[in-house]
This record gives C-alpha cells, sequence and structure tokens, in this order.
C-alpha cells in the first residue's frame, strides 16, 4: 500500500472532498465533514483511503441520528464517527480486500470481510471501488459505521 500504488491512478487534480461532492453520491458526508471542520484535513496533502458513506446510507440511520450529530454540543462524537471511516495512507480497492482490520484515522480498527464477491469493512459492505483523487482514494459504502464508545 504505497503512495505510488500502480492499481489506482492519481485522477485529475481534485482533492478527496471535491471529488465526493463531484460524484454526487455523497452529499450528506460532505456536510457532515464539514459540520466536523474535517473537510481541510481530507483536502490537505493525505493520502488517505475513505470508506464514503452514500447518501442512502445516512438515510438508514435511526431517526434524528444524524441531526443529533450535527449539533455543536455532539461535535466530538461526530468527529470520532467521520475518522472511522478514513485510514491513512492510499489503498484500492485489491489493498483494502488484503487487510484484516486496518486502523482507522478514529484510533480504531475495522475488520475487513469477504463474503463471495461482496468486501465489507466494519458492518457496510463496499458498493462501488476506487473512487480516485489528488490526493486518496474513496471507496462507496451503503452504512454508516459507529465506532464502540472509547
Amino acid at each position: 500500500m504505497s503512495n505510488n500504488d500502480s492499481n489506482v491512478s492519481n485522477a485529475g487534480n481534485k482533492n478527496l472532498v471535491d471529488t465526493a461532492a463531484a460524484n454526487g453520491r455523497f452529499h450528506t458526508l460532505g456536510k457532515a465533514l464539514a459540520a466536523a471542520d474535517l473537510t481541510n484535513v481530507l483536502k490537505g496533502t493525505g493520502p488517505y483511503t475513505v470508506f464514503a458513506p452514500t447518501d442512502e446510507a445516512f438515510e438508514k440511520l435511526p431517526k434524528d441520528t444524524l441531526n443529533n450529530w450535527l449539533k455543536p454540543e455532539n461535535k466530538a462524537e461526530l468527529i470520532s464517527v467521520l475518522k472511522y471511516h478514513v485510514m491513512p495512507g492510499r489503498a484500492s480497492g485489491a489493498d483494502v480486500e488484503k487487510l484484516t482490520e486496518p486502523k482507522m484515522m478514529q484510533g480504531q480498527t475495522a475488520a475487513v470481510t469477504k463474503d463471495g464477491d461482496k468486501l465489507r469493512i466494519g458492518g457496510a459492505t463496499i458498493t462501488q471501488k476506487d473512487i480516485t483523487s489528488s490526493n486518496g482514494v474513496i471507496h462507496a459504502i451503503d452504512t454508516v459505521n459507529v465506532p464502540t464508545k472509547q
């Protein structure tokens, strides 16, 4: 998993945040990153691998969960949840398949499992791999992973 992984090209000049915005499936994630003041981190040098919950993934959360996370008094919890979706380094889909418990930016590990042709991280299935950006790679996931409380 080097920064020069030949399996993942440095597509375009867009950083992770701009790439996610251009994709059109990550509006809620963008809003949450802004509320958590993490936008500049993911616009930074990186590289990072983001397991990005789609808008549909956020819709599957229990009612009011997202609204509660977006409240200023819950910012620390929102930051923890979002950082649990970011792994330092650039990992292609093929790289992720070789991992068992990568350590996320938040500090905890997330189990990677394979069930037939489905690749999962935490409780989420990766629905689209290798959305590349200038400072990392995005893998779309169908569920918001919530870290255990520490």
